[in-house]
């Protein structure tokens, strides 16, 4: 069978002109006589690498000065402890619960600390993004913490909270490199790059020099210290070479693109194309506030859970994969990442269209 649509929230569908360039140097980089795989990662050819896949992604996000970019393993999930050891100074954080992820964070965070929850939409299956434009942040926080775009939900902040000047912390993991953004807003920008940057295995966080310090958690270890990291740029122990390798293209490829903002006006004229056809569909409905919703993420629902599965099931035969949605919220969910073509959320409403005809 040829290459089916893959609406996988992640690992996700990869540009195809980055998996072809792939394959192309897969047994000889650049001419080194070796695939980035197997080279070793203090060899000049990868030194090289990293440092220019780095300076494409500040270009891309006209990441500041004053910022450090770390290529770091254990995905987002190990931030979530990570975070609270290098920054609860004062052993308090503000967490606003918009998700599954956000909530594991929250959680971490309180083995370190008194972590508040100031705002959360668990009241409503977190179907929309709470106010924040006048939360009930503690004067004593460190920092205050949130999840940008929530994979599971669909739901994504048009506007950051008001965090009355107390550091920002995101978790832009589904929604890195899809619009621009200003880094300047946070203290720090982060995410796992299975989702709409490359393949699975890394995440990479992007750090204000000065909350990298010695002054962590007295019992924090080397390996989750942000000064360990940035120190040795990346490199402190094996990185995950290959997956900065495609990384790296991936940035190439969005340069080439046109950069953010292209990627934004793309990634809007896919999303309208989805939703348009769930406001005018009589079986199948979105389950987000209109106003919060996500460019990335979209669910839907027939509210039938036999037709849910029979549509799911009728789609992957249809080459259209990776459509169930989360396990934790039943139904649909189609992620439309940066990679997915047009064409592919196209051609999926003209299937779901077919489907409610004959099913409805």
């Amino acid at each position: 069978m040829g290459r089916v649509y893959n609406f996988s929230a992640g690992p996700a569908v990869l540009p195809e002109e980055v998996l072809k360039t792939a394959q192309a140097e897969m047994l000889d980089y650049h001419g080194c006589g070796q695939s980035v795989m197997e080279m070793s990662h203090r060899s000049k050819v990868f030194d090289d690498l990293i440092h220019e896949t780095e300076a494409d992604l500040r270009t891309l996000m006209q990441i500041p000065d004053n910022y450090k970019v770390l290529f770091l393993q254990g995905g987002a999930s190990l931030q979530f402890s990570m975070i609270p050891m290098n920054l609860m100074k004062n052993r308090v954080a503000d967490y606003i619960i918009t998700g599954q992820w956000a909530k594991k964070a929250w959680q971490e965070a309180r083995k370190y600390g008194q972590a508040n929850v100031v705002a959360s939409s668990e009241d409503k299956t977190f179907s929309y993004i709470p106010d924040c434009s006048d939360l009930p942040i503690s004067p004593d926080a460190d920092y205050v913490y949130i999840c940008e775009n929530n994979t599971i939900y669909g739901t994504k902040y048009k506007k950051l909270p008001n965090t009355k000047g107390k550091l920002l912390v995101s978790d832009v993991s589904s929604c890195f490199l899809s619009e621009p953004v200003n880094v300047s807003d946070y203290g720090i920008i982060y995410g796992g790059v299975q989702k709409n940057i490359g393949p699975a295995g890394m995440v990479i966080s992007i750090i204000r020099e000065d909350l990298i310090t010695d002054d962590v958690m007295e019992f924090t270890p080397t390996m989750m210290k942000f000064k360990t990291h940035a120190d040795a740029g990346s490199m402190y122990n094996t990185p995950n070479c290959y997956c900065i390798y495609m990384c790296g293209l991936v940035f190439k490829w969005l340069l080439k693109m046109g950069g953010l903002s292209v990627m934004k006006e793309r990634n809007e004229a896919k999303a309208k194309v989805l939703y348009d056809f769930l406001d005018q569909s009589e079986m199948f409905k979105g389950t987000v506030v209109k106003e919060d919703r996500s460019l990335m993420n979209v669910p839907f629902v027939t509210g039938d859970k036999d037709l849910d599965a029979k549509f799911v099931k009728e789609a992957e035969a249809a080459g259209f994969v990776n459509l169930k949605g989360h396990r934790s919220v039943g139904g649909m969910r189609a992620s439309i990442y940066n990679a997915m073509p047009a064409e592919g959320v196209d051609a999926l409403v003209a299937f779901m269209k077919n489907f409610e005809k004959e099913n409805g």
